[in-house]
């Protein structure tokens, strides 16, 4: 303020006030009121780190319309850490804080705020890297600041089991269709549910559900899905594009990057002596996932400061940059095969014992066939040299590091050479399920790819469930209906009656267990399939493969099948009724026929409201197909409407936090505010 003193009096100001985050004792603001001189009218005009945080209590929709102000607080902090499992595991304080810090407060959270709260649900979108998960972990920590509960998910099926209309829930699914493309099979056995639990949150006045995915693959999932695409879902999507974030806010991003990935001061000062900072931020492929990678400090300091400007340009340039060099010439041969076992496994984490066993037979494969030497202990080696840099553990899941990485691995596995040998060694039927998905993923239906096919042929009895070298086998991975849509597909590329006998045996197999929410829909479309002929004209006796599925639907209905399961079975059955037998028919009739008489009983055992209206909407829909008599459906409803008038009784409804939208600032962000504001790290 010495220093300052001679540009305050030059400027002769009517009124000067001082603001700093410095703790300030009277003492203190008394001499700092002698340094400044006349132009201070009063020593309430300084404001130190206690005057400010009390202006902020008094002005609440201040902090609130700055997100960055409340997030980092010892309270919001405490209760965030403590109200949920993030990203499936335990996070630390540190964590939070770090993703707070680095992140630039911009129009996206105000705009996609005030969707979630009006509709419920929130569909994130937008091209790889550009802050999808960040934003919706922004929004999900708001919530927590209120008290609500956050509930991370892996499937629908977490949801479903999770939600309580009593409580104030904010779920959070992230890249929920996957980080790389669509498969049509997986979809079709998740879009009805997807919708279902859309239409949960919509109705509950205490439930949010944000959720994030790739632009071109939430619009592939509208074209190839029914139910996504139906208008009267009204799924909100807020699409997040690098377009939004103004220069200021990319300087930003930058900017809290290298200061929280503490980057070396020299590869800073390289970055604004050659002029490279403004060339980063006005870079076309800006990428905020390209700024955390080349700011972070293990990467940075394999690099030397005279070489961080060009290389830094040059990843912008070629993105593919990020993992080509360090996968291709900074690891070795095992580390690379398990980062290829990885990416057969579960996108968002796989337990370690699973994945020791594909990457120990993977391991063993390739090390014999291309005269590699293999050590007991590669597997723990290779874990220790990717962890941080390629792989995430997280207790006993491990993951690639970042999606960034399953993008680079897509690119470089699209081999059939390679994926050939992969099936060869696929020791678990999921891997080999996921090696074929990705071969076929893309494809033009009518196009076959026999040689992959036939690579399968010697797992055949591993794809049944049985042991093919007397270890492990797996007949308790995968469902009946994967296993079999899986050896027809095979069949159907490769026409071998190694996989026609396979079908067989799956459904003959009595140790399978067919579930409805599982495998009833899917066991009545291969039913029609197999009858209609098509890919499955010239498939041995397929009737009688038909009828052998057929007898498993039957079978699930009379046991007892939930209202929402029927529901699916029944549309299926609907479609396709002039493929099924009599008995399949009747079987369904009389399920739904239960289904209306145990209603009441049903409403009694339901404490969610909007589970209820959604029974009604179904047995008001089975009823006609059943031939159910009016008046019994009447009854079914209105013990139904009892259930829910008490349910409301109990019931209050409670707001989510206010999202008051920061002011608009004037984005005038020249070369010499840029440089100043990069220059403050060097001073620092």
């Amino acid at each position: 303020m010495k220093k300052e003193r001679a540009s305050i009096d030059a400027l002769q100001p009517d009124r000067y006030l001082l603001a700093t985050s410095v703790g300030l004792t009277p003492a203190r603001k008394k001499s700092l009121a002698a340094t400044i001189g006349p132009a201070l009218k009063d020593e309430k005009r300084i404001f130190g780190q206690s005057d400010l945080n009390g202006l902020l209590r008094s002005y609440p929709e201040i902090e609130k319309s700055h997100i960055k102000l409340w997030l980092s607080s010892t309270g919001v902090l405490d209760r965030v850490l403590h109200a949920a499992a993030h990203a499936f595991a335990a996070i630390t304080r540190a964590e939070i804080e770090a993703k707070v810090k680095v992140y630039a407060q911009n129009p996206s959270f105000s705009q996609s705020a005030a969707k979630l709260e009006e509709q419920h649900v929130l569909i994130i979108s937008g091209p790889p890297g550009v802050g999808k998960t960040t934003l919706a972990e922004m929004l999900a920590y708001a919530y927590l600041a209120e008290g609500w509960e956050l509930i991370p998910i892996m499937s629908l099926t977490d949801g479903f089991a999770a939600i309580n209309d009593t409580k104030k829930q904010v779920f959070i699914f992230d890249d929920f269709l996957g980080r790389i493309a669509l498969d049509r099979h997986a979809l079709s056995m998740k879009d009805s549910e997807l919708a279902r639990f859309l239409r949960r949150i919509k109705a509950s006045p205490n439930a949010r559900f944000i959720l994030t995915t790739r632009a071109y693959i939430f619009e592939e999932a509208r074209r190839v899905s029914e139910h996504l695409a139906d208008q009267r879902l009204d799924v909100t999507k807020y699409v997040l594009d690098v377009g939004i974030y103004t220069r200021r806010i990319r300087a930003r991003i930058l900017y809290n990057h290298l200061s929280v990935a503490g980057t070396n001061s020299s590869h800073i000062r390289a970055l604004i002596e050659t002029g490279t900072i403004e060339k980063i931020v006005d870079h076309k492929n800006y990428n905020p996932r390209i700024i955390e990678w080349m700011t972070d400090k293990l990467h940075a300091n394999g690099i030397d400061a005279s070489e961080y400007p060009t290389e830094f340009l040059a990843t912008l340039n070629n993105p593919s940059r990020l993992w080509d060099i360090a996968f291709r010439n900074h690891i070795d041969a095992r580390s690379r095969h398990l980062l290829y076992t990885l990416f057969f496994c579960a996108e968002f984490g796989e337990d370690l014992a699973a994945v020791r066993v594909s990457f120990e037979a993977l391991h063993a494969y390739l090390c014999k066939k291309y005269g590699q030497t293999r050590d007991p202990k590669d597997f723990e080696e290779s874990v220790k040299i990717l962890e941080g840099g390629f792989i995430n553990i997280r207790g006993t899941k491990i993951s690639y590091i970042n999606p960034s990485f399953r993008d680079y691995m897509a690119d470089y596995l699209r081999d059939g050479a390679m994926l050939r040998d992969f099936v060869t060694a696929a020791a678990l039927f999921e891997w080999a399920q996921a090696i074929w998905r990705f071969a076929t993923r893309g494809r033009e239906v009518g196009t076959t790819n026999p040689q992959l096919a036939n690579a399968f042929i010697p797992i055949a009895p591993m794809l049944i469930g049985r042991s093919v070298s007397g270890d492990q086998w797996f007949r308790n991975s995968g469902s009946g209906s994967e296993r079999l849509h899986l050896v027809l597909q095979l069949w159907t590329h490769s026409q071998s009656d190694v996989f026609a006998e396979a079908a067989y045996a799956i459904a003959e197999d009595t140790a399978v267990s067919w579930k409805p929410w599982r495998d009833g829909t899917h066991l009545i479309e291969l039913t029609a399939n197999l009858r209609e002929g098509g890919y499955y004209d010239n498939f041995p006796d397929r009737e009688r493969l038909a009828h052998m599925l057929e007898c498993h639907v039957v079978e699930m209905l009379r046991s007892g099948v939930d209202t929402d399961d029927l529901e699916q079975m029944s549309d299926a059955i609907e479609e396709a009724e002039r493929l099924l037998s009599p008995d399949l028919i009747s079987a369904t009739q009389s399920a739904i026929q239960k289904e209306i008489e145990l209603a009441g009983k049903r409403a009694a055992e339901t404490d969610s409201e909007s589970t209820l209206e959604e029974r009604i909407s179904s047995l008001s829909k089975l009823a006609p197909r059943a031939s159910v008599p009016s008046g019994r459906l009447d009854q079914a409803i209105a013990a139904i409407n009892d259930r829910i008038r008490a349910i409301e009784e109990e019931a209050e409804r409670e707001d989510g936090p206010d999202f008051t939208p920061a002011k608009p600032e004037v984005d005038v962000f020249n070369d010499a505010q840029l440089r100043d504001l990069f220059a403050s790290l060097l001073t620092d």
